[in-house]
């Protein structure tokens, strides 16, 4: 997969994402103010990331790019959402998790 089809499955992912958090925790059909902000900050910091090439998302980096007030708001909708992925968009969610699985197995094998 090419580094622009990367960033775009990346961005897919985490938008639907912040969409399922909001929408369960905030009760709106779309984005609040707060999750609106989180999700474009997502996407330009997936547009800037420098190891796309070499990751699979940005749950598996090891560098954490996200501002820290940032980064825990993500991780709160990725904990909440990554469970809840499977029936909002089953296929995605087995993306994610083969290409986890893939990425486990290459770093493992580095060391």
């Amino acid at each position: 997969m090419d580094v622009m089809a990367k960033r775009q499955n990346e961005k897919e992912t985490v938008s639907l994402m912040i969409s399922i958090y909001c929408r369960r925790n905030h009760g709106t059909k779309t984005l609040c103010a707060d999750c609106a902000a989180l999700d474009s900050y997502a996407r330009i910091r997936s547009d800037k990331c420098p190891f796309m090439e070499t990751k699979t998302f940005c749950s598996n980096c090891r560098v954490h790019c996200y501002r820290k007030d940032m980064r825990e708001k993500i991780q709160a909708v990725m904990r909440f959402s990554g469970p809840r992925m499977v029936f909002y968009h089953p296929l995605m969610a087995i993306r994610h998790l083969i290409e986890t699985k893939k990425e486990k197995k290459r770093l493992e094998g580095k060391k």
